[in-house]
């Protein structure tokens, strides 16, 4: 009687210790099936910095030159580099678009397809549409342009660390002061990182040739 107690216990045991591993293995295998794959790592780029964890863009509502409206889903899909300023800027903004522009053309069609170049302007009462299409269209008539109430610029432009700011009107004129960097968007409209000045054609040209082949 004693020796069959002793059998029944120790086949509740294993009957346990069974079920637990039958539980553990199906865990294992449903994290398997169910996990999303984890996305490659980015490559290094040379002519920025990549954030240690990508930033969510907040919903914003901008308009565009062409009159459409520009908002998170169109950063949805492709690799975006935005950069923030103003037409009436004497330096950093026409040379910025300019190697930009340079950038667009050193780029093979099949990188131009994943790719996109958004020139958001932080100055909209003196930036209409009209304006700012003649402005971006002189550097490439493919990128974008938009700009839209401060409200929505000062909420957009800190989510994503950078900063601007108008000086004080003189003779009837302002400047603005504004981040030099562009922002990087990967294709699931988050913020990955910056390219920063001194801006390069070949060096952004091969970081954003890697950026779009990595996805």
């Amino acid at each position: 009687m004693k020796k069959s107690r002793i059998a029944g216990r120790i086949s509740a045991n294993w009957l346990i210790l069974l079920a637990a591993l039958a539980a553990g293995l199906g865990l294992w295998l449903g994290l398997r099936v169910l996990s999303p794959p984890a996305a490659p790592p980015l490559p290094a780029l040379q002519s920025g910095l990549l954030f240690p964890h990508p930033r969510e863009v907040p919903a914003f509502e901008l308009a565009r030159s062409d009159g459409q409206r520009l908002t998170r889903a169109d950063w949805n899909g492709r690799w975006t580099v935005a950069f923030f300023g103003y037409t009436q800027c004497p330096d950093v903004c026409p040379t910025t678009l300019s190697t930009f522009g340079q950038v667009w053309k050193k780029l093979p069609p099949e990188i131009r397809a994943r790719l996109r170049f958004d020139f958001i302007s932080v100055d909209p009462a003196r930036d209409t549409p009209a304006l700012l299409a003649r402005y971006v269209g002189f550097f490439n008539p493919d990128f974008v342009a938009a700009t839209g109430s401060d409200e929505e610029l000062t909420r957009l432009t800190r989510a994503l660390g950078l900063v601007y700011a108008r000086e004080a009107p003189s003779n009837g004129t302002y400047a603005v002061d504004h981040s030099a960097s562009a922002v990087l968007i990967d294709p699931d409209g988050r913020e990955i990182g910056l390219l920063r000045p001194p801006f390069d054609v070949t060096r952004i040209a091969a970081d954003l040739t890697a950026l779009a082949r990595s996805r």
